[in-house]
């Protein structure tokens, strides 16, 4: 086939490829290839130097290809390019567990390694429903999520999630599933400066009805995210997550933090969990825990799951659950360089001390053409873009308008979200939320 980049509008060498929740016939028209990454940088294959205001897609905390991230892959294929997953382990992952397990509060020291968010959080589920049956509560299977929540793409995952895009084309998904209202009021919470500070009572009385509603006896898991970042960086108020956890522990029913895009620096702290003081019963993560070079993900589990499992089961595997490349060995390499360089280099503490200047930063868009709501939390920042008459019509011309002056930022519908490198100075931040300005002003 021809490598031609264009022919008709039409770029044939990437006909081949179906791109993932893209606009395939519009990227074919105008395809954007990154030919390498370094730094806070992509660079195009167009020869455009792009700012990296969206950290790859919330994933690469440290930027790109950072040295002490390279040299272990590299070092590891060399020495153990592929391990068996079942019945076999290698010294990378059984390190990677236990540094990860220790940023953990309480006894959340249990870690099972997937391959993504997706994985992550049909993993949980199944955790889930499976527990409950080991302790003699088997009727114990529905699922409660979040409107516009987001779990990744697996058939439980979208279930629980609610952004409808990601549902509607399925069928009826898994059975026994229901929804938590958005905890987002856009009057009284519009341009709130991180968390809202309105009434959480409201939203957990919600959960009691349907707790009622359903009976605690059916009830396995409530799965939320600290914050919804695929559904465009809103907040729910202070306090929502501590007291759902009071909540959800007063019925028997485990709660699943979601921490795939907040753990591992993006709120300036190990993760959600630790920050507001709570302790879920199993936590998902991925992206940042080896900076999105290799694919990996993991449930974070109590004890009390854990030892549920082996205590109840005599013989065999105590889960019948995992993948080929669970806990891949240049992926658990990857794992152990990215966490010594957040622990090493005080990148923690430095995205701490940027959330500030950040939050001030993003909220100077108030008043922008366009703009009608603002929000922040850590190093994320949402905002919304009115609309014409369709869904993100003037959204995704600003983004465009951004990537076409050197600054990727990402719009889902009619939000646009800020995610910056951990290690962004201030003067990158100014030049990210100028070029949204520049396009803001510039987009009818």
């Amino acid at each position: 086939m021809s490598s031609n980049p264009t022919k008709h509008g039409q770029n044939d060498r990437v006909e081949p490829y179906w791109l993932p929740f893209t606009a395939n016939k519009a990227y074919r028209a105008a395809p954007r290839v990154i030919e390498r990454a370094d730094g806070h940088y992509y660079y195009t294959e167009a020869g455009q130097k792009l700012l990296d205001s969206f950290s790859g897609l919330w994933c690469s905390n440290l930027g790109h290809n950072h040295p002490k991230i390279v040299e272990a892959i590299q070092t590891q294929a060399a020495k153990i390019d592929y391990s068996p997953s079942f019945n076999f382990g290698h010294p990378a992952v059984f390190e990677l567990a236990q540094v990860i397990a220790d940023q953990f509060p309480g006894t959340l020291d249990h870690v099972f390694f997937v391959n993504s968010g997706s994985e992550a959080a049909d993993t949980a589920l199944k955790l889930a429903i499976a527990y409950h049956r080991l302790r003699g509560e088997g009727t114990r299977t529905r699922l409660i999520g979040r409107v516009r929540g987001y779990h990744g793409v697996g058939f439980g995952g979208i279930s629980v999630g609610g952004m409808v895009n990601n549902r509607k084309f399925f069928g009826s998904l898994l059975p026994g599933t229901d929804h938590l209202s958005f905890p987002y009021d856009p009057v009284q919470d519009a341009y709130t400066r991180g968390q809202p500070q309105t009434d959480c009572e409201p939203y957990m009385d919600e959960l009691e009805a349907l707790i009622t509603l359903h009976d605690p006896s059916t009830i396995a898991a409530v799965i939320v995210e600290p914050f919804a970042g695929s559904g465009g960086v809103y907040i729910p108020p202070a306090g929502y997550l501590k007291r759902l956890r009071e909540v959800t522990k007063k019925h028997g029913i485990l709660l699943i933090v979601d921490e795939v895009i907040t753990a591992f620096g993006r709120l300036g702290a190990p993760n959600a969990a630790t920050l507001y003081g709570v302790e879920p019963d199993i936590v998902t993560i991925a992206k940042g825990i080896n900076n999105g070079t290799v694919p990996m993900g993991a449930a974070v589990i109590q004890k009390k799951i854990y030892d549920t499992f082996m205590d109840s089961t005599p013989a065999g595997p105590e889960f019948f659950h995992g993948y080929t490349y669970s806990g891949h060995p240049l992926a658990a390499a990857a794992g152990l360089a990215a966490q010594n360089v957040f622990k090493t280099e005080g990148v923690f503490e430095r995205a701490q001390s940027l959330i500030p200047y950040f939050e001030d930063a993003v909220h100077s868009l108030k008043g922008e053409p366009h703009v009608v709501d603002i929000r922040n939390i850590g190093l994320a920042g949402g905002v919304t873009i009115e609309r014409r008459d369709q869904p993100a019509d003037r959204a995704t011309p600003v983004a465009n308008h951004a990537y076409a002056n050197g600054v990727y930022v990402r719009n889902n519908g009619d939000d646009l979200a800020i995610a910056p490198i951990l290690g962004f100075s201030t003067t990158e931040i100014d030049r990210t939320i100028e070029t949204i300005r520049t396009a803001l002003r510039a987009t009818d």
